[in-house]
């Protein structure tokens, strides 16, 4: 890991490759079974890459791959990576009432716990979909026990961001109490914040290019936060019907991606986000895997009543 002072957090979104946001219609929804599921294969090719480096990671699992796999997150946990929530129907929380999003995040919740028997607490919103108009959506988190969500992107996007958002590590505070936020990564270039956390644009720019930009907020004394999804390491998958710009942001460069991973894996070093960030590792005991689950009872008694993705 040449060069790297800092140990930087790695995740990714596990999701089917036809869930994204970028293809999403209620017709196509209707339809998810019926499609050629990948999610198993193209997360079973990430932990095999991950274990070759000895790099754990955090992977915000889907609660409905969560629960047609459940062996795949049982796998994922016993080679030490951390599992934390992607919510259930990968459904933008811009489209939700603030019920239908608590029913989202507690379903997913549930059925990740129940798999591990251990507790989840990352919550990470498709496509980044905690805006200024759903900030609501962090008080509710917090009420069903999540500690920490990495949703809010400080950037200017077409479908998610909030530019103004703070972009390090920190807490937001509510009624139900407090949550630590940690954003994916941003660098700030002439005056213009730019997104180098990954995805589309981890296969937009040349790597080198991203190298610099990472290397920059490192500078910084700032940890990376990068995320991918296991659908960006399969160059064969599918192609789905979608808008120009919406294939564009999907398929661009797939091939490149595993080859830019290797790279970025002997740049840096990387760890879960609980581990990155001692101020949550310390809500933990110093676990990477928590205590077991209390029972129901118990949990509910200490419940307080751009362009690419």
């Amino acid at each position: 890991m040449s060069g790297s002072i800092l140990k930087h957090s790695l995740s990714f979104d596990v999701e089917e490759h036809f869930q994204v946001s970028a293809f999403e219609s209620p017709m196509r929804r209707r339809h998810w079974e019926q499609f050629e599921s990948r999610v198993e294969s193209n997360t079973e090719k990430l932990l095999s890459l991950l274990d070759q480096r000895g790099v754990h990671a955090t992977f915000f699992v889907l609660g409905w791959v969560a629960e047609r796999y459940p062996s795949l997150v049982r796998r994922i946990a016993s080679a030490g990576h951390e599992v934390a929530s992607h919510g259930y129907a990968h459904e933008l929380i811009t489209a939700q009432t603030q019920v239908a999003f608590r029913e989202d995040i507690r379903k997913a919740k549930g059925i990740l716990e129940s798999i591990l028997q251990q507790q989840v607490l990352g919550y990470r919103a498709p496509s980044f979909s905690i805006t200024k108009d759903t900030m609501w959506a962090i008080q509710i988190l917090i009420e069903e026990g999540y500690t920490y969500d990495s949703s809010i992107f400080p950037v200017v996007h077409d479908r998610y961001g909030v530019p103004s958002a703070n972009p390090q590590l920190h807490q937001l505070s509510t009624p139900a109490g407090l949550l630590w936020e940690v954003p994916p990564s941003t660098v700030k270039c002439f005056g213009v914040r730019l997104p180098v956390a990954g995805g589309g644009y981890f296969r937009l720019y040349p790597y080198a290019v991203l190298r610099a930009l990472l290397r920059k907020v490192e500078g910084e004394g700032c940890p990376l936060v990068m995320y991918m999804h296991p659908w960006e390491f399969d160059p064969d998958q599918p192609r789905m019907e979608g808008s120009i710009v919406s294939r564009v942001r999907h398929y661009l460069n797939l091939d490149k991606t595993e080859g830019r991973i290797r790279a970025l894996l002997q740049d840096f070093s990387f760890a879960p986000i609980r581990r990155v960030f001692p101020q949550i590792e310390q809500m933990l005991g110093g676990d990477l895997i928590p205590p077991p689950l209390l029972d129901k009872a118990s949990i509910h008694a200490s419940t307080s009543s751009a362009f690419l993705n």
